[in-house]
């Protein structure tokens, strides 16, 4: 298969997967008017139907890029019978870019991202500076964006990110809301960052 026939399927491939999550996104928020929470990399969707279920004035929405572990999230909330709450197999830029034009997330959560540890590799973390300050454009002012990890030097990471980023700044509050992640049940430790959207 050459290079062009190849980059004609992704570019085939990406449209489609634009088209739904526009229209999976229209559906759920047509006509919405409570806050919307997101959580970015949901795995199997403990924390955010935990959340859900205590916060039924939000609209809580998961993503993951893990189709197997939005299936067993999507279990949970059928089981739960949370009408607030919903999970989607997406990538976060790409929902970002296709999350309708009115809609500013209330709040924003990462737990426990893969942290990418090898030098080669960092690029592929989530808090970048590029996507944080596109998350900007989207969060409501004063909105709160939850980090949590327990690889020491990508908190240090992510602190250095969110420090250079004007529209953000980091804030001594505590944390929302405590159900523990499987993740973080397995870690020995971990380290928390809380930052608002300036205003």
């Amino acid at each position: 298969m050459d290079n062009a026939l190849r980059s004609a399927e992704h570019a085939e491939l990406m449209f489609r997967r634009r088209a739904d999550l526009v229209q999976q996104l229209q559906s759920i928020l047509a006509g919405e008017r409570r806050p919307v929470v997101w959580e970015i990399g949901c795995g199997h969707g403990h924390f955010l139907t935990a959340f859900a279920q205590a916060h039924p004035d939000r609209i809580c929405i998961g993503i993951d890029v893990v189709g197997e572990r939005v299936e067993r999230a999507e279990r949970k909330r059928v089981r739960a019978g949370l009408t607030n709450l919903h999970f989607i197999r997406a990538e976060a830029r790409l929902f970002l870019a296709t999350l309708p034009a009115g809609v500013r997330l209330a709040a924003v959560i990462i737990l426990f991202p893969d942290p990418w540890p090898k030098l080669r590799h960092r690029k592929h973390r989530i808090l970048q500076p590029d996507f944080l300050a596109a998350l900007a454009e989207r969060t409501a002012d004063d909105g709160p964006l939850y980090f949590r990890t327990d690889h020491r030097p990508y908190f240090d990471a992510a602190a250095a990110v969110v420090a250079a980023e004007p529209r953000w700044q980091r804030v001594d509050e505590p944390w929302p809301f405590e159900f523990p992640t499987v993740f973080q049940n397995r870690a020995p430790s971990f380290h928390s960052l809380v930052a608002r959207r300036r205003s």
